[in-house]
């Protein structure tokens, strides 16, 4: 049986960089089939969770639980085909080809000895078509686009088939018009095929936007867990990002928006 289908749930879970609580007895169930989106503060513990949902770190204590299993029982293969990671930055050597890319998506299936199935073609044609990118194949990722090499990237990562898709700053470094675009293709993949998405994102007004739960995290813990509307209030903005604000109705998506007035404790002083 499909472990995916039985949903994550992270319980009491905390991971240590040497001596110091990167993240601190956290419990999450994240909702299957919706987009939840972590964000905080630099520092928080946001990827650290993320990479540690997909076992790229090890938990001092608490568990990840992918239905009833924990994933840290799991062989490492039989993790990559039930959760998808794309990192932060990633890199690949600037002459491979669109295609070869999005092949490696497909390690997870592949065994020693075993040929390129009809599956496996089906997949990757499956991955291009659906982000767009089938018109690249035969370009070498040096001479992309940001916006073209991310959508590649995510190709690479839904190749996978996988039911979970963790996505660490998917839109960082892209202009506002490839951070729309990267986004709402996250999103219809979520809408049409049912996938789960858990997605960290520093722009908060982009995470109301898009997020079915909204974790606020702070100082390696969750502060609170909601919807959007619950989560985006003036008091508990300047609580977890130290910025006052106004939050307004977005008159377009019937979302709540963060209007940054300034800092309640500036982090910088101006020298004289």
């Amino acid at each position: 049986m499909d472990k995916a289908l039985n949903g994550l749930t992270v319980d009491t879970l905390s991971v240590a960089y040497g001596a110091r609580l990167a993240v601190d007895a956290i419990s999450l169930a994240v909702p299957k089939g919706k987009i939840t989106v972590l964000a905080g503060p630099n520092g928080c513990g946001k990827s650290t969770l993320l990479r540690a949902i997909r076992r790229l770190h090890v938990a001092k204590s608490g568990c990840v639980l992918l239905g009833d299993t924990d994933i840290g029982k799991m062989r490492e293969k039989e993790i990559a085909r039930e959760i998808g990671l794309l990192a932060q930055s990633p890199s690949a050597p600037e002459d491979m080809r669109v295609e070869e890319l999005v092949r490696l998506g497909r390690y997870p299936h592949q065994a020693m000895l075993q040929p390129w199935s009809k599956d496996d073609a089906a997949a990757v044609e499956d991955a291009m078509f659906g982000t767009g990118v089938g018109h690249l194949r035969d370009r070498r990722i040096g001479s992309l686009s940001g916006g073209q090499l991310q959508r590649v990237w995510i190709a690479m990562v839904l190749a996978q088939q996988t039911d979970i898709i963790c996505l660490d700053e998917p839109v960082n470094h892209l202009d506002m018009a490839h951070q729309i675009d990267c986004l709402d293709l996250v999103s219809r993949l979520n809408r049409e095929h049912g996938r789960t998405v858990v997605l960290v994102l520093h722009d908060l007004n982009l995470a109301a936007r898009y997020a079915d739960l909204l974790v606020f995290m702070k100082d390696g813990g969750i502060v609170s867990a909601g919807s959007p509307r619950e989560l985006m209030t003036e008091e508990l903005i300047a609580s977890v990002f130290g910025i006052q604000c106004r939050v307004i109705e977005d008159p377009v998506h019937d979302r709540p928006l963060c209007i940054p007035m300034r800092n309640s404790s500036p982090r910088f002083e101006v020298q004289g």
